[in-house]
């Protein structure tokens, strides 16, 4: 035994043959307390609340089996938070996927001043979400310069009630998501495509493939997996949606999201409820894995 430890720590090089045996386990159960303590219990504690009746900062309350569920799959109001949160991941999800990319495409032409556009691309990608909001609400603002510009060469008698009305509000959010996110999901793809073997873009084109053609069939398929894990990220992102709709529509907005309707239904002063709220979060989490779900399918089936 005393031969075999001496054979091993020879082994060893450097500080690692003084290092003791617990070192190694200490490194990794850090990160593993850290993981459970911010991470596993919290997600556990959401569904154990969610069947009970506990009120927002109290103690856990009373089992009451699926009333919670019961309660807000009754509420009008959670199915039209749901459809709107539903509706911006389809529209969202698939400009998020393919728009970096042609941006990607496009910042990656050696042409004089390139370096100036790419950092000029990225810079909303550095800005806080809360400023960036505030100020497309000041810009679609009634009063606003947008509305101000419109009226101002005739094209509208009166303005364009774009923080008052349900879906314009929906598609301003959009619009605020997209100009944000297109940047951060530029340096994946960039870092994609860095990967894709260029003598096969130069075999396509002898072979009298164009631009469209080179596309989908050099491009795509090379930056499949980077796609994939964008349309997730994005999905995940989309179905949490609140800063920008809340922002835009203020306290009382006309649109609501799951996120937003989990937030009154905790913040609500009279009614609010901890245990409605995490059945909400619940909801949530199972649409958002459902995404997930079919996606990987998707790309499982891609690539049969």
């Amino acid at each position: 035994m005393a031969t075999r430890k001496k054979t091993s720590a020879r082994s060893l090089n450097g500080a690692a043959r003084f290092r003791k045996w617990w070192v190694p386990w200490l490194w990794v159960t850090i990160p593993v307390l850290c993981i459970i303590t911010f991470y596993i219990y919290p997600f556990i504690n959401t569904v154990v609340t969610s069947f009970t009746k506990t009120k927002p900062l109290g103690r856990l309350g009373r089992f009451n089996g699926i009333d919670n569920y019961a309660h807000i799959f009754s509420d009008p109001v959670f199915w039209e938070a749901t459809r709107n949160s539903v509706i911006y991941a389809l529209c969202v999800v698939p400009l998020m996927v393919l728009l970096p990319l042609l941006l990607a495409l496009l910042v990656r032409q050696h042409v004089p001043g390139i370096g100036f556009f790419r950092a000029i691309y990225y810079v909303p990608a550095i800005c806080s979400l809360v400023v960036i909001s505030l100020a497309w609400r000041y810009i679609l603002d009634q009063k606003g310069p947008l509305n101000s510009f419109f009226e101002g060469i005739g094209l509208i008698q009166s303005p364009i009630p774009f923080l008052s009305n349900e879906w314009l509000i929906l598609i301003c959010a959009m619009i605020i998501t997209l100009w944000q996110g297109l940047p951060y999901y530029m340096i994946l793809y960039l870092a994609a495509l860095t990967n894709v073997d260029q003598s096969l873009y130069e075999a396509a084109e002898i072979d009298g493939a164009g631009s469209v053609r080179r596309f989908l069939t050099v491009t795509v398929p090379g930056v499949r997996v980077m796609m994939y894990l964008v349309g997730v990220l994005s999905t995940i992102g989309s179905l949490k949606i609140f800063t920008e709709v809340y922002l835009l529509g203020g306290t009382n907005s006309p649109t609501q999201t799951l996120t937003m309707y989990i937030r009154n239904r905790i913040m609500d002063p009279t009614f609010g409820s901890l245990g409605q709220g995490d059945a909400a979060s619940v909801f949530l989490f199972l649409i958002t894995f459902g995404f997930i779900i079919a996606s990987q399918r998707l790309q499982n089936k891609a690539e049969a």
